[in-house]
C-alpha cells in the first residue's frame, strides 16, 4: 500500500501561482513515476504533468511553459509549480504514483485531490 498526502492549492486570480506538494509513503518502490492529474466538473480527468524517478518530465500541452513538476526522491515527494495561472486550471488536482513492485505487477494510488480555483 501506498499513501499520498497533498498539500496546497486554493483560490488565486489569474495571473499568480500556486504550488501543490505530494508526499508519498508506504510500500514505495525504485522505478515509480509520480504526477498530478486533474478533474474539472463535467470534465474527464486529465493528466498534467509526470515525473519518473530519474527526472524525465512530461506536460500537457495546454500547461507547457507555465507548470514544472520536479521531485525529491530522498523525500518521496513530488511538486507541482503552477505559474501564469489561467481560469481554465480551474479543477481538482490529484496527486498519482505508479510502477511495477516486486511481484512485477502493476500498482497505481491516488490522494484525495485538492482543490484549486482561478478567479478571473
Amino acid at each position: 500500500q501506498v499513501q499520498l498526502v497533498e498539500s496546497g492549492g486554493g483560490l488565486v486570480q489569474a495571473g499568480g501561482s500556486l504550488r501543490l506538494s505530494c508526499a508519498a509513503s508506504g510500500s514505495i518502490f525504485s522505478n515509480d513515476a509520480m504526477g498530478w492529474y486533474r478533474q474539472a466538473p463535467g470534465k474527464q480527468r486529465e493528466l498534467v504533468a509526470a515525473i519518473t524517478r530519474g527526472g524525465s518530465a512530461n506536460y500537457a500541452d495546454s500547461v507547457k511553459g507555465r507548470f514544472t513538476i520536479a521531485r525529491d526522491n530522498a523525500k518521496n515527494t513530488v511538486y507541482l509549480q503552477m505559474n501564469s495561472l489561467k481560469p481554465e486550471d480551474t479543477a481538482v488536482y490529484y496527486c498519482n504514483i505508479d510502477g511495477i513492485d516486486y511481484r512485477n505487477s502493476y500498482y497505481a494510488y491516488w490522494g484525495q485531490g485538492t482543490q484549486v480555483t482561478v478567479s478571473s
